[in-house]
Formats: C-alpha cells, structure tokens, sequence
C-alpha cells in the first residue's frame, strides 16, 4: 500500500470514528441503545482495520481530553464519575486514554496534585504502539471487538456530555501556573509524611487515648505550619494566593460526609462548594490547609465510618428498619460536634501562637516572641480565602439537614467526642447544620 493510500485510509478511518463518537453523544436517552449497536457495530466490523480504528481512536480522545481538562476537569474527577455510574472495564479503558493524552507534556508541564492523581490511577502507557492499543486491550480484558467498541462509545459519551466545571488549577501544559497552592514548598512533603503516618497509626490503635495521643500531634503540626505560612506570607505580600482541590464525597450519606468535610475545612480557614450531582466538593483555601483538610478528613471519615458500623442496625416497634435514617442522623450529629470540637482546637492553637507560645516535640511549651502580625496575616488570608471562592463560584446556595433519629444523633455525638483528636471540651446541644453548594 503506498503511503498516499495509506494515509488516505487513515482519514476515513478517523472521520468513521468521529462519526461513531458523535452519533452516540449526540443521541437522546431514549435513542442511545440503537446508537451504541449501530456506532459499535461500524467501527468494530473489520479485523483488518481494527488496528487503524485505534489509533484514530487515541487521536480523538486526545482532543477530548485536552477539552475536558481545558473545562475544569482532572483525572481522578473523571475517575469519580466513571466509577460511579459505569463499570469497572470502562475505568480502565478511562486510565489507559488518560495515559496516552498524558505523552503530550513535559513533567514540569503538570502541578503537582495533577502528578499524585495520575500517580493514584497508577497510567502507563503498556502498548508498543497506537495501533495495538484496541487489540492489546481486547486480549488483557477479553473482549471481543464489538464489547470493546461498545464500552469505548459508552465512555465517550458519559465524558463528552460534561459541562464546563470551575478550574481547580493550570490544565497540563499551561506555561505559567496561576496558584501557588499547586506548588510544592520546601520541606512540605516530609511534613506530609509525618501527619499521614501520625493518623494512619490513630485510625488502626485499638486504644482511644493513644489514637488521641496521636491524631492531636497531627492537628499540632497542622495548625503550626499553617500559622508559619501565614506569617511567611505576611513577609511576602502578594506572593501567596488561595487555590483549590476537589475531594470525592459520594453515596451512601453523602450529604453528612459533605458536612464533616465542610467541618474540617471551617476549622482550617478553608471553605467548601458542594457538587453533589458529580460527587465531589471543592475545597478553597491555601495549600498547607487544603493539605490539611485532605489527611484530616479522610482520617475523621474512617473513624466516624467505623464507630458507625460498630453502632449496628436498628429497627422500629413493628420490626422494619430505621438503619438508614439512624446512621444518617449519626454521622450528622458527628460531622457537628467535630466542627465544635476542632473550630475549639484551632482557636486555642491561635491563641497560643499569638502569645508567644509553641509546643515542642516533647509536649513542653516553647516561649517565643509574640508576633503582632499573626492575627490581621490570618484575617487577610481568610478575607482571600472568601474572596476566591466568590469568583469561583458566583452562585452559592445553603441548605439545612435535619435528622430524623434521635437515638443516632446521640450515638453520632458520642462517637465525636471519642474520635482522636484532642482533650475533650463542654457538649453543647444542637441538631442544625448547613453546607453550601453550587447553585445556577
């Protein structure tokens, strides 16, 4: 074949796709399966043009990508959603594409919460070339060409009909990154290292007063080395801006689990916009607290999972279940004595750092110099903070939850104040509670 034919191939096979691709997205609910058996039956027809369908396969979801991440979009968000509404295959079809359209940038070209997602869906790139892509996936998921094609238009279509999300960062290959939130700090990963360790052995003690011991020494490097950032940019006025990362709060209870993270994030001058219809919130803030809320929450969200499972099911005086509205009303009642509790924590941290006070390793107090920038460095920080998410989001609504089981409340608030974090302070009473989400 010459390669004027060659090529010629080539461009019909690439508008067959595109034709394919756009059949499906296009097409209404109702007209959806009739696309899928059509599209799919076009492109896998022919063994022998099977391989040149991959490779235009990988050139349009190239540009698809590139689009999506131009949109707002990141990898472990689409991850999310394909998770969530398709099937396992299709992940793994998503992670494999991701890979490919990843070979356009330079490392540097990618911030670095972009870098630990692709690194969390573990991409490589295994095929020797873009043409042995279909087949090659085919043989390690044995499908046949028609399935694959079929779950390839299935993933397309969920990925093509996305909206246009707020940016949460620069998309790959932006030559200047617009927050310093995606920027690595010095000495930032070590300090990382030591708060996960500290909360992973919080959540995996079987002793309260150690998982306490533990998570409160966590909370401490926190809530120190968010008060040096803020006074680090008190010296560099201007240099620091809030920035902003996704954390995935999906079913089942996913508006209590909103709620703790939304908790965690008060506490942390962080503020949060729930998405509930892609399963995720945005957290705004400044990277050391985005760090912060991140390790946090996802360590208050196993304990509150666990000690809930531990509390079992309940049943009403006829026999049928009440398991879901108790365990709803319990991880509501625990999502708001965490914001109590850890609110408290922060104050007492601010207090201390504003007198002059550091607690050292040993648990001894280190008696410094009071610093009188400290407090307007951290209102100006929460001013921007509040500042960002307004342009982020110009469009807020909040909304209440009310619990329904009072036995779970109870439970939940009791479970609150064993969680690993810091001495036990005053229970007050209250069953209300609200979390913004994005509105049109």
């Amino acid at each position: 074949m010459s390669r004027d034919s060659w090529e010629s191939d080539a461009s019909q096979t690439g508008q067959l796709v595109e034709q394919a691709v756009g059949a499906v997205i296009g097409a209404t609910d109702r007209q959806v399966d009739g696309a899928l058996d059509g599209s799919a039956s076009m492109l896998a027809a022919s063994a022998e043009q099977w391989p040149q369908v991959s490779r235009a396969l990988l050139a349009l979801t190239d540009r698809s990508l590139g689009r999506l991440w131009e949109n707002g979009w990141r990898p472990a968000d689409l991850a999310r959603l394909v998770r969530r509404d398709l099937a396992a295959v299709h992940l793994a079809l998503l992670v494999d594409l991701v890979a490919a359209e990843t070979r356009r940038y330079s490392p540097t070209g990618l911030d670095r919460r972009w870098q630990e997602q692709l690194r969390e869906l573990a991409v490589e790139v295994w095929w020797p070339a873009d043409d042995a892509f279909l087949p090659g996936f085919a043989e390690r998921h044995r499908l046949d060409r028609f399935a694959l094609a079929t779950a390839a238009l299935e993933l397309l279509r969920l990925l093509g009909r996305l909206p246009v999300i707020a940016p949460v960062g620069p998309a790959p290959g932006a030559r200047k990154l617009e927050h310093r939130a995606m920027r690595p700090t010095p000495g930032e990963p070590r300090m990382l290292g030591r708060i996960r360790a500290l909360l992973a052995k919080a959540e995996s003690t079987e002793f309260p007063e150690e998982a306490e011991l533990l998570t409160a020494k966590a909370q401490q490097l926190m809530a120190q080395h968010s008060i040096d950032e803020a006074l680090l940019s008190a010296d560099h006025r201007g240099d620091d801006t809030p920035g902003a990362l996704r954390i995935g709060v999906e079913n089942p209870y996913e508006g209590p689990k909103a709620m703790l993270l939304d908790a965690v994030a008060v506490a942390n001058r962080c503020r949060v916009v729930w998405a509930k219809e892609f399963g995720f919130c945005t957290v705004v803030g400044f990277d050391s607290d985005l760090d912060a809320v991140e390790l946090l929450y996802t360590s208050l969200l196993v304990q509150a999972t666990t000690a809930m499972n531990k509390a079992g099911s309940r049943t009403h005086e006829d026999g049928s279940s009440r398991t879901k509205a108790f365990r709803h009303s319990f991880l509501v009642s625990y999502a708001a004595r965490i914001r109590e509790r850890l609110v408290a924590a922060t104050e007492k941290a601010v207090r201390a750092a504003a007198a002059g006070r550091r607690e050292r390793a040993d648990g001894t107090d280190e008696q410094l110099v009071p610093d009188e920038r400290l407090l307007p460095a951290l209102a100006a920080r929460g001013e921007a903070v509040d500042s960002a998410t307004g342009r982020m989001f110009p469009k807020l609504t909040s909304q209440r939850v009310r619990v329904s089981d009072g036995e779970g409340w109870a439970a939940g608030r009791a479970a609150a104040d064993r969680a690993a974090l810091h001495r036990r302070g005053k229970v007050t009473r209250g069953r209300k509670t609200h979390r913004h989400t994005e509105g049109g």
